[in-house]
């Protein structure tokens, strides 16, 4: 009975290595996005450093571009892509509506929205949106942002007129003088300053969510070897981005089609790339954002949104990948 218990015991093993292999051997093609907002994935995207980590494997590496929270995450839900990059509160508002995905990574802590005006605007407070227009992207960091901001001033959402447009298209709406605010987006927001003298006539960072690295749950479930190589290969680029911060930014300027000024301003001020560790922190971030989503009906009432956030922000996968050396 014991040396069928070992034959057994041993066949198992063998067949579990070649079944292992198998599991790694079936990822052919990875999709992830790149995203304006997210300079650290144009880095990688620029010096393929990806498409070297799953060369041995022959796994192709398909990149597809973002212009906001709201359309890398409707890639993830649709299961167009594998990773995607969003803002931390964005996320959150999806995975509660059902989006299945989780954060093992935060490539960047930035201040990427305010809300935004004319250069002309005769508007200089937060009380004076009222019965304005607003441009904003439904979705993302800087929709919930302006949603934050009329709570802080005391206005309704029925109290402005948000006009839902893409973010490129708010900044040219806000330039054009069709709507009296925008809720801004950089790389395009620091552009429209510099280019066009538009103010930012309200800031908040503690308002601005992280930038989470989102990966569809099956994905890290069946391919978690391949989501360590992500990330490993996205701190090779955060890495060498914050050592090369005006090579860095050249790149987000060429890619993103802006002044190499308003990449400065957008990677130097406004971009901390010092902790890629989910952690406590982010947690608390979004448990302190998330009454917003209840309030104004984003997320069907009782919704346990402290529970989504756990679910959500992945604080152990990537804890021996992110570990300081010593």
């Amino acid at each position: 009975m014991q040396r069928r218990s070992l034959l057994a015991a041993a066949g198992a093993a063998a067949l579990a290595a070649p079944l292992a292999r198998a599991q790694q051997e079936s990822l052919k093609e990875l999709r992830l996005d790149f995203a304006y907002y997210s300079p650290t994935s144009l880095v990688l995207r620029r010096f393929g450093w990806l498409e070297e980590a799953f060369a041995a494997d022959k796994t192709g590496v398909k990149w597809v571009l973002s212009a906001g929270s709201n359309r890398a995450l409707e890639y993830l839900n649709a299961g167009s892509i594998d990773i995607g990059s969003s803002a931390g509160l964005a996320a959150l508002l999806a995975r509660a509506n059902g989006n299945p995905i989780r954060t093992p990574y935060i490539f960047s802590r930035p201040e990427w929205t305010a809300l935004v005006v004319g250069r002309d605007s005769p508007i200089k407070s937060l009380q004076d949106l009222k019965g304005k227009k607003i441009a904003a992207t439904k979705g993302t960091d800087p929709f919930l942002f302006l949603l934050r901001s009329l709570q802080v001033a005391g206005l309704r959402r029925n109290d402005v007129e948000i006009v839902s447009l893409q973010h490129a298209d708010g900044r040219t709406a806000l330039e054009q003088g069709r709507v009296d605010a925008w809720a801004g987006l950089d790389p395009l927001m620091a552009a429209s300053e510099l280019d066009a003298g538009s103010r930012l006539v309200y800031r908040n960072v503690g308002f601005n969510t992280y930038g989470f690295l989102n990966v569809r749950e099956d994905f890290q479930k069946r391919h978690p070897e391949a989501l360590r190589r992500v990330i490993t290969a996205y701190e090779r680029a955060r890495k060498w981005t914050q050592a090369n911060t005006t090579e860095a930014a050249k790149i987000l300027s060429e890619e993103a089609k802006v002044s190499l000024q308003v990449a400065l301003l957008q990677l130097k001020l406004r971009t901390d790339l010092g902790q890629p560790q989910p952690s406590q922190e982010h947690i608390a971030a979004l448990q302190a954002a998330a009454p917003i989503l209840l309030s104004e009906g984003l997320v069907r009432p009782g919704t346990p949104l402290a529970t989504v956030v756990t679910d959500l922000v992945d604080t152990r996968f990537a804890q021996d990948l992110l570990r300081p050396a010593a």
